[in-house]
């Protein structure tokens, strides 16, 4: 019987890993993978604008490498790369 090994559970608890993100003024900065997207972006000095703080508005949607993610409920994820590109997004209807 050929058995195929397990694969990573997606709820494994990982290591926090240091993150380099690229923001979309220019500016660079380091978080440990797990930080908040909203408190990452006041350490660098980026403001992601907010609303209900809930994640159901959609006023913080970020874009990271391509995924649109919602900063008030969404942390730093660990990159294989070891960075991440960061867009805002933007509304009209905000």
């Amino acid at each position: 019987m050929n058995r195929q090994p397990p694969l990573p559970s997606q709820s494994a608890e990982q290591s926090p890993s240091e993150v380099l993100i690229l923001w979309p003024d220019g500016s660079s900065s380091r978080a440990t993978s797990g930080t908040s997207w909203l408190e990452a972006a006041h350490t660098a000095g980026v403001l992601i604008p907010t609303g209900c703080m809930g994640g159901s508005c959609g006023a913080c949607e970020i874009d990271v490498n391509g995924h649109t993610v919602r900063a008030c409920i969404s942390s730093v994820p660990a990159s294989r790369s070891g960075s991440l590109s960061v867009e805002l997004t933007s509304d009209p209807y905000w």
